[in-house]
């Protein structure tokens, strides 16, 4: 039965390759769903990025309603201050892979502490753009594992 990972990005990441590149890197959203999309192998991949807290709520309930099989999340800026969206995170009845490209535990104190990752099955911070593609592989090797 084929399945389908979500993989949803939260406020800024439409500006990768562009915005602080000390932090996130040079490489571009487009180039990172590319990664996501060849780790994905033979599972559909939903690849979506927002600026609008209340649309990635909405494409997380889509997520719920269309039974997906799991979920890749970089939340951004709404992990650290987001109650609704851990609300509807909460709702998801299968794994979560939290990410940040950056490692936010080095970070100030505003980006340190993520209400998402108390609900996320997973999290990886810090690996850069390639830490999508391992969040994608570690989330098919959830799946893969008799329950």
């Amino acid at each position: 039965m084929p399945r389908t990972i979500h993989v949803l990005n939260g406020p800024n990441l439409d500006r990768l390759g562009k915005r602080e590149p000390e932090i996130y890197g040079r490489t571009t959203l487009a180039e990172i769903e590319a990664l996501c999309r060849a780790e994905a192998g033979n599972d559909a991949l939903v690849f979506r990025q927002t600026n609008w807290e209340g649309q990635l709520i909405e494409w997380i309930h889509e997520a719920i309603d269309t039974d997906a099989a799991g979920l890749v999340i970089n939340p951004a800026g709404l992990s650290f201050r987001s109650i609704p969206l851990v609300d509807a995170l909460r709702m998801f009845p299968r794994p979560i892979v939290e990410l940040h490209i950056s490692n936010i535990h080095r970070r100030d104190a505003l980006h340190q502490h993520s209400l998402v990752s108390t609900l996320a099955t997973a999290v990886i911070a810090g690996l850069g753009a390639p830490g999508y593609a391992v969040a994608v592989r570690a989330l098919r090797d959830m799946l893969d594992r008799p329950a």
